[in-house]
């Protein structure tokens, strides 16, 4: 049995954790903040609570297998799921709108062809086709196998684009993937959505982005009764049945080593603890921004995704009851100066003080650049959302705003991580789960696979294994 000491709670580190004490591992969680959850956090005031990250599971099979790994209770006997269908109604800049039926390629073509014109969901429908060459390419390196020592032939572009005239520069971003082969600014404007949804600019995003889309139109959307922050409190649930212990309100300030490997942690105060290995779910950048990890130069940073973007999420208690036809997400697409934002209204009594009242979420993606002014950027969301809801203005009691300067306050960095994908020459790999100091793990949001809900728990997975299977605990990794 060996020590094992997880810097940080979020969903990576907590699977992780999880899946080591079933191996019959000491595991033991210190956690800077006073909850668990990292990303995915709730805010709740006056009866109304919002989840502050994620609002739906795009691959609960993820879950399935941590549940199904760590005890008897499967995950649907631990949280409620149900498919959201529509999966999404998109309302495009001219007026047009579209729902996109939840996991159903037919329905979508047919959906996409009656509100966008004939051959609107033909073209869609092949894009998928390519994109799904892109998924079959790169899914078990990027989601379910180690990132090899040698990622090189990851950062070439898996997407099949079409082939382009002897003159045409070859189709290299998600923006020239919409632009030259959906040939429509709604339907392109339909795939850039979903390069911002994860944190992607679609403009510099590559074309292996496509497969974001086809993910969630293949895999599905997914709702958690009680929001996603149910799923974390099931997690950290299963961790506690599995007896990790868990020490909130307790930053970790070093990762001593002795003979070139991590022995431990070092806490705020000056506490050490000692062990076996450390498995970090803490945003890698902010480990050596902090030298919580030790380094002298910047080339012994390990690879990690640099967006740039972050997320601001507006939180709305509305008067009245939500309409009985309202759609779970709605997408309402940039016009102007306003962003495409996301609005999310779970018909949920869990969030929602009672039937008289609604809770709804509006999030969009940002540069992370000093000096925004995010009240006024938060009241263009709202414009946007009254797209999408109804008498809003009329409606809304108030509003809570939550900003990347928050996000960076509660999990360590701006940044939210977008998923892994091959292409890009590689910049958009993130670390991979082996650190550079020997004893040192990333687990999480920010390390291999990288990115989104289900990726952390991926990522979770894959560093248990690593250390159950491929270490001795004698000092080798």
């Amino acid at each position: 049995m060996a020590r094992i000491v997880v810097i940080g709670a979020g969903l990576g580190a907590m699977a992780a954790a999880a899946r080591l004490a079933v191996a019959g591992h000491r595991v033991t969680v210190y956690e800077q903040g006073a909850t668990y959850g990292g990303a995915v956090g709730r805010f709740a005031r006056d009866g109304f609570a919002f989840d502050t990250g994620p609002g739906l599971l795009h691959l609960p099979a993820v879950y399935r297998d941590l549940f199904v790994k760590t005890g008897k209770e499967p995950l649907e006997e631990c949280v409620a799921l149900t498919q959201v269908d529509p999966a999404a109604r998109h309302v495009f800049a001219d007026g047009t709108r579209v729902d996109l039926p939840n996991a159903s390629r037919a329905g979508t073509v047919a959906a996409l062809d009656a509100a966008l014109g004939a051959g609107a969901g033909e073209r869609w429908g092949d894009f998928l086709t390519r994109a799904r060459e892109a998924w079959d390419r790169t899914r078990r390196p990027l989601l379910e196998e180690p990132q090899p020592a040698d990622p090189a032939p990851l950062a070439r572009e898996p997407y099949p684009a079409p082939k382009a005239g002897l003159l045409r520069r070859p189709t290299r971003t998600l923006a020239q993937v919409g632009a030259r082969e959906l040939r429509d600014p709604r339907l392109a404007a339909l795939l850039d959505a979903y390069a911002w949804a994860y944190g992607f600019d679609p403009a510099d995003a590559p074309a292996s982005a496509a497969v974001l889309p086809y993910m969630e139109q293949t895999f599905g959307s997914w709702y958690v009764a009680g929001g996603l922050r149910a799923l974390a409190d099931a997690v950290y649930e299963r961790c506690r049945k599995r007896r990790v212990e868990f020490v909130f309100d307790t930053p970790v300030v070093d990762v001593p080593e002795k003979d070139g490997r991590a022995v431990g942690v070092r806490l705020d105060g000056g506490g050490e603890v000692a062990a076996d290995h450390v498995v970090s779910g803490a945003p890698v950048p902010a480990l050596y921004r902090d030298q919580v990890v030790e380094w002298e130069r910047g080339e012994d940073w390990p690879r990690h995704q640099v967006l740039g973007t972050g997320r601001v999420t507006v939180c709305l208690a509305l008067r009245g009851a939500r309409e009985a036809d309202a759609v779970h997400r709605t997408v309402v697409h940039a016009e102007g100066d306003r962003p495409t934002v996301t609005v999310l209204r779970p018909d949920d009594p869990a969030l929602r003080p009672d039937a008289d009242h609604e809770s709804v979420t509006v999030t969009a993606t940002v540069r992370t650049t000093p000096g925004q002014e995010w009240e006024a950027f938060a009241d263009r969301m709202v414009e946007a959302a009254g797209q999408a809801v109804p008498g809003l203005r009329d409606r809304l009691l108030w509003r809570h705003v939550r900003t990347p300067e928050d996000v960076r306050r509660d999990t360590g960095a701006a940044e939210v991580p977008g998923p892994a994908l091959a292409g890009s020459d590689g910049r958009l790999l993130p670390a991979a789960n082996r650190s550079p100091l020997p004893g040192l793990y990333f687990a999480g949001g920010w390390s291999h696979p990288g990115g989104g809900l289900a990726h952390a728990g991926m990522s979770g997975a894959l560093v248990a294994g690593l250390i159950v299977e491929g270490a001795d605990f004698r000092g080798s990794q």
